[in-house]
């Protein structure tokens, strides 16, 4: 077997390499949150009235001052009527 030139052979070699491959990135499938609009209504409500007062200043201001003036006057049947419905509501 004859060679002629060592130069081709290196060639040959040369240009059967592996070409090197590119490992591609596959992302996994990420946890996404999505809230409905009633979702998203109930929060703006629950911090609506998280934000609120829990004592309406100006009705106790005003049953205050009467109770001091001696002017705030509530009738037994009264009184026991708001028990009476209260008393319902609880039992349903």
């Amino acid at each position: 077997m004859r060679i002629d030139s060592i130069q081709k052979v290196a060639q040959m070699y040369n240009n059967t390499s592996i070409a090197k491959t590119e490992k591609k990135k596959v992302e996994a499938n990420k946890d996404r949150l999505q809230i409905s609009q009633a979702g998203r209504d109930y929060q703006i409500a629950r911090k609506a009235v998280s934000e609120a007062p829990d004592v309406r200043e100006e009705l106790v201001a005003d049953i205050k001052s009467r109770v001091d003036a001696g002017t705030y006057q509530v009738s037994g049947e009264a009184f026991a009527e708001k028990v009476i419905a209260r008393y319902n509501q609880m039992m349903l």
